[in-house]
């Protein structure tokens, strides 16, 4: 399956992640031909988002607006971008250069928006000490729920991906019982072992993926970030639609039965952004299915 290698790979050591909206009145199409060739060969991930496939006179079935939702002390952001890119590897000073020449291919259409550092933590721990994608699918069932098949050339490959930048209260976190935290996890932090008693807005219970109709799996592949007084999760959930990932967020904020996942508690979503993932052909990014 031709995907971009970054998506199956397991998270690395480092990561960077880069937004750009589009320039006013540019042509997008020759920059993006420059990005194609650029990132494909370093095992990054692009994501095109609805306004540039706007701009650009075209349109990927499937690929959507990020939904806002809000409940009693918490806001799901929606913060569209034109442009996505998710750089690997295992040198921050290297991947800054990187991420500098991206800029530079991309500043005749293309003017920079965010950029978040990120890391792996232990074993791939989320900052609160408990295992980030302890469900996660595997080998041949990874690629069953991340990438798309049967769509035809320039399609199959593909992936689309939901973007979120979480911000952490870990002063808050810090000051429940252990128990509490537990509970709002689903899981032990002892031994990671789900917790079968656990309240009904644990977050294991708000997105088990099997208990979805249709089962709703993703591919998650999310970094923890900070800053100089900040931190979090950059949450990043590959499908090979958009429709797991979105049924899971529904549940979380409550819109089915009013029980709001109790991640709230403690971190909310500053961001949050869908893309759609073209696939790779021959070395480089395939944008034939977008005319390019």
């Amino acid at each position: 399956m031709p995907a971009q290698s970054g998506i199956l790979a397991a998270v690395p050591r480092v990561g960077r992640y880069l937004t750009f909206a589009l320039k006013g009145g540019c042509d997008s199409r020759e920059a993006l031909r420059a990005l194609a060739k650029q990132c494909a060969a370093e095992a990054d991930v692009v994501g095109l988002g609805a306004s540039l496939l706007r701009a650009l006179g075209k349109s990927v079935d499937g690929l959507l607006e990020f939904p806002v939702y809000s409940g009693a002390g918490f806001t799901v952001a929606s913060t569209p971008a034109a442009l996505w890119c998710w750089l690997r590897g295992e040198d921050r000073g290297e991947l800054w250069h990187r991420g500098r020449a991206i800029t530079q291919t991309l500043a005749t259409a293309f003017t920079p928006e965010q950029a978040i550092d990120a890391f792996r933590y232990g074993t791939g721990l989320d900052l609160t000490g408990y295992e980030d994608g302890t469900e996660n699918p595997k080998a041949e069932d990874a690629v069953a729920a991340a990438i798309v098949s049967g769509k035809g050339a320039g399609l199959d490959g593909s992936s689309f991906v939901a973007v979120q930048q979480w911000l952490h209260d870990l002063e808050r976190f810090d000051a429940m019982p252990r128990a509490e935290r537990d509970n709002s996890i689903g899981r032990r932090l002892s031994d990671n072992e789900e917790i079968d008693d656990a309240p009904e807005s644990a977050h294991v219970k708000r997105t088990a993926q099997e208990s979805f109709t249709p089962e709703a799996f993703v591919l998650r592949r999310s970094m923890p970030w900070s800053d100089a007084t900040r931190a979090g999760l950059v949450f990043v959930a590959f499908g090979k639609s958009l429709a797991a990932f979105e049924a899971q967020l529904k549940r979380m904020a409550g819109a089915e039965d009013g029980i709001a996942d109790a991640l709230f508690k403690f971190s909310r979503p500053i961001t949050g952004a869908y893309f759609w993932c073209p696939p790779q052909k021959d070395g480089r990014l395939d944008l034939s299915a977008i005319g390019l």
